[in-house]
């Protein structure tokens, strides 16, 4: 087994980079565990991809991330968490999964993971809430030509091309492939095409416009579905908001209807859960972010506090609160001993 940790922190997000970084000033000895790549779920954006969010709500500190437009794009904000790492010389291993948790006692867990095993008087989950793609579950979801995630339009040029969902990830593919010269549909539910309220989930107005351009140029249609039937190797059929089954040709499928976090770990320590607004998230002390199990904390979009703006701000508040709470209990050791 590795040397002890005060904190292990799992995944290496921007909530995990701020709080292997609020774990250095605090003087903790830390290690950041990541399955994928540093910030590996925006690794996974479309290729050249604007982010929706400002550079406020992105920035591990203000003033240190400056794209060359007014939003940066996938590209530039890898480069910013990369450099965070960099510059502040953070203990990362990446490639490397966690695999099991071990309770061993107040105050004391046992990590296994792919490489090793550690450890800690405490963990902080910072894991994202992109792990399992939601699917249809339809005949034919299995067939090569069926994705789950959007990366680049360049492959599916002059090919018929289908995106299956409503949100913006949907919206931005439809409009991605329709702009470098693919016959692309957009299938999405009539109360998410018809929705136009910010609160309520609607497509950003930036993403929408040029959407609608397409749409009107007719190099994009739109189809307003109630059920998906069956992907076959060439074809999809659906069922219309109308009760109008189809069937439309398409040499490829994007399903993109959201994602969910991998909770099965913490439901594996006992962790208690609840409905949050889109998926079920973990219940936890709003002021510390410790769940039900003493000592098991949780940070960042899969959480409450979902936007990055929030993922970064809660590590530097909640991970002085576990040095003080480590330090306060090692001291009433001290003078038991």
């Amino acid at each position: 087994m590795n040397l002890d940790f005060d904190l292990i922190i799992v995944g290496a997000g921007p909530a995990g980079l701020s709080a292997a970084e609020a774990a250095a000033r605090e003087g903790l000895n830390y290690l950041v565990i990541e399955k994928g790549t540093i910030a590996d779920t925006i690794r996974t954006y479309p290729v050249g991809r604007t982010l929706f969010s400002t550079v406020n709500e992105l920035e591990m500190r203000e003033g240190t991330l400056k794209p060359v437009r007014e939003k940066p794009t996938r590209e530039e904000l890898l480069s910013h968490y990369i450099h965070f790492v960099l510059d502040h010389d953070i203990k990362i291993n990446t490639d490397e999964e966690v695999t099991d948790i071990v309770r061993l006692k107040p105050g004391s867990f046992h990590v296994r993971s792919t490489r090793g095993e550690y450890k800690t008087t405490s963990v902080l989950f910072a894991i994202g809430a992109m792990a399992y793609p939601r699917r249809l579950n339809i005949p034919g979801e299995d067939l090569p030509k069926v994705h789950h995630t959007f990366v680049e339009p360049y492959p599916y040029v002059r090919k018929d091309a289908l995106v299956i969902g409503g949100g913006n990830s949907a919206a931005e593919a439809a409009l991605f492939l329709s702009e470098e010269g693919a016959r692309t549909t957009l299938a999405i539910w009539r109360q998410d095409w018809e929705n136009r309220d910010p609160k309520a989930g609607a497509m950003k107005h930036w993403v929408r416009s040029p959407l609608e351009h397409q749409i009107a140029a007719g190099r994009l249609h739109v189809i307003l579905y109630q059920q998906i039937v069956e992907i076959t190797d060439r074809e999809v059929t659906l069922v219309t908001d109308e009760d109008e089954r189809l069937t439309i040709a398409n040499d490829v499928a994007f399903v993109l209807i959201g994602s969910d976090a991998d909770l099965s770990l913490l439901k594996k320590l006992g962790v208690k859960t609840e409905p949050g607004k889109l998926t079920e998230v973990p219940v936890y002390d709003p002021e510390t972010f410790e769940t039900n199990i003493p000592g098991l904390y949780v940070a960042g979009h899969f959480t409450h506090a979902r936007h990055i703006k929030e993922a970064i701000a809660v590590p530097r508040r909640i991970v002085p609160l576990i040095a003080l709470s480590l330090r306060t209990s090692r001291a009433t050791v001290s003078k038991v001993l």
